[in-house]
């Protein structure tokens, strides 16, 4: 689901991946508030506005969700 995420939000499908930066998705932080609603809507897990300045790659949102989800 964070991969069609990020693609609803702009992103190309072909270039995510775990270690995908959001710089090179073009990202930018709009983008990741937009995804933070996402991931809430699909997984209950909210992403505060400090976990989200932290996000770098695919990878730390992955890794970010799955240990709120514990």
């Amino acid at each position: 689901m964070i991969v069609e995420g990020l693609a609803e939000v702009g992103a190309d499908p072909d270039l995510i991946n775990r270690d995908a930066t959001f710089d090179s998705l073009d990202v930018d932080s709009l983008d990741l508030v937009e995804l933070a609603q996402i991931v809430e809507d699909e997984f209950g897990v909210e992403l505060v506005g400090d976990d989200v300045q932290n996000l770098k790659t695919v990878g730390d949102v992955i890794d970010m969700v799955v240990a709120k989800a514990s």
